[in-house]
């Protein structure tokens, strides 16, 4: 059986998409995905979505959050 330093040396050799699974697998166990809430989550996305198509509300470009974010949490 391997040890916790062998499974994460051999599971950091991997390629980034194959990283990237693992974690996502990991993650699952620790906060099981929730059929309920993944439908909640669309709902929201979807009205989302209409709210931008219709011009209801207006996007923020990505550079912009970003540099939000940064100033944010810099201070």
């Amino acid at each position: 059986m391997h040890g916790m330093k062998e499974i994460i040396q051999e599971a950091e050799s991997l390629p980034v998409e194959e990283r990237a699974m693992v974690v996502d697998s990991l993650l699952k166990t620790l906060n099981p995905p929730s059929a309920e809430i993944d439908a909640e989550w669309a709902k929201v996305a979807k009205q989302r979505l209409a709210e931008l198509r219709s011009c209801s509300v207006k996007g923020i470009p990505g550079p912009d959050v970003f540099e939000q974010i940064r100033e944010r949490f810099e201070k």
